[in-house]
């Protein structure tokens, strides 16, 4: 199919968008039982012929959480969607032509941070191991690490991050925006809220008087006694969650991230007691394993090889992401890696304007 005209542009330089249908080996037999066939995006750039012999860098856009890939390729009002802004980019010859392709990542728990785990699906090699091989026998890529990049917001700027550290076999490049990092700021001054919001699920209700708080191991070992179920069961229910109820199902989606463990209900362990709100720190190192600025000096090698890295955040990031950013990118220097950093007068939302800066450096490192 053809997209509309991005804006000031002829619709013969729109570029088209390919959506193909994948069935996925890694993805069967996935613990939340997610579809694994999925839906696969590909925009091909103008002047694209699938007759011809020219060959194109590719890059990979990781949707934030709640999001999945074909939603970028969605009419967007007052603004370009991904495809028409690459288009609108190598029309005014701001970068070169460049073949984006739009995976599926979307989850029962709202979304995914591109990682392997036992809780959620094995969605790193999902990624690697399936799409990237298959998008490159199916169209003319430029095969190959040095000329392949992936790109995202939020949980997707967490996931370019982290492929960039652990995966520079498959990926030459990296853009991330606003990426989750520093996780004692950006996650911890949330959690109370995500408790409340599942104490609305624990059995007996609370009543009010004297209480008795006995010591609950199970909650101190930050195992689920019934109410994680029970708030899960209630959203996966309904189509419309408040926003309380969606953050509290995204640090659930993170618990099941960063700290998976099969012999636990629900597959994962939460870092605090349900009950007491207290901090279970054993439980909370392993979140601090996966956070980006604890990462850069055991994987400085690969960032090193990288051909570019571009990070950027807003300076009034809701999240107070931009903290975490500003920690990465010292400690990037620190480690002597050749990084772009990049601040701007915004917040976490509505920032895809910033491709207009990171798809340009991506294609440029790529080439």
């Amino acid at each position: 199919m053809s997209l509309k005209r991005p804006k000031g542009i002829g619709s013969e330089y729109a570029g088209t968008l390919v959506v193909l249908e994948h069935v996925s080996n890694i993805l069967k037999s996935n613990p939340l039982g997610d579809p694994h066939v999925r839906k696969l995006g590909v925009w091909l750039p103008p002047g694209y012929d699938h007759s011809g012999r020219k060959r194109y860098p590719v890059l990979y856009d990781l949707v934030g959480f709640t999001g999945s890939g074909l939603a970028h390729a969605n009419w967007k009002p007052f603004g370009d969607n991904v495809p028409e802004r690459a288009a609108r980019l190598i029309h005014e010859k701001k970068m070169g032509p460049v073949i984006i392709v739009f995976p599926d990542c979307f989850t029962a728990l709202g979304g995914n941070q591109y990682v392997n785990s036992s809780a959620i699906g094995s969605y790193a090699d999902y990624l690697r191991h399936e799409i990237v091989p298959f998008v490159d026998r199916e169209f003319r890529t430029l095969e190959g690490r040095d000329h392949r990049g992936c790109f995202g917001k939020s949980s997707g700027g967490y996931g370019s991050m982290i492929h960039g550290m652990k995966y520079p076999q498959t990926w030459g490049a990296i853009a991330n925006h606003s990426g989750d990092a520093y996780f004692d700021f950006v996650y911890w001054h949330d959690w109370p809220n995500t408790l409340n919001e599942l104490a609305k699920y624990r059995r007996p209700k609370r009543r009010e008087g004297r209480q008795t708080l006995p010591r609950n191991r199970k909650l101190e070992a930050g195992l689920d006694d019934g109410r994680i179920k029970r708030f899960l069961q209630s959203v996966w229910k309904r189509e419309k969650l408040t926003g309380k109820e969606g953050h509290a199902i995204m640090n659930l989606c993170m618990a099941a991230t960063y700290d998976p463990d099969p012999r636990a209900p629900n597959g994962f362990r939460i870092p605090f007691n349900a009950e007491t709100g207290e901090v279970i720190m054993k439980r909370w190192r392993n979140w601090r394993r996966h956070d980006p600025i604890n990462l850069v000096e055991r994987y400085r090698a690969n960032l090193k090889s990288l051909r570019g890295i571009y990070i950027d955040c807003g300076w009034k990031d809701q999240y107070h992401i931009h903290y975490g950013s500003r920690l990465l990118s010292q400690r990037l220097a620190e480690a002597g890696i050749k990084h772009r950093y990049e601040e701007f007068d915004d917040d976490h939302s509505d920032i895809d304007y910033r491709m207009d800066v990171s798809l340009p450096f991506l294609v440029r490192s790529l080439l």
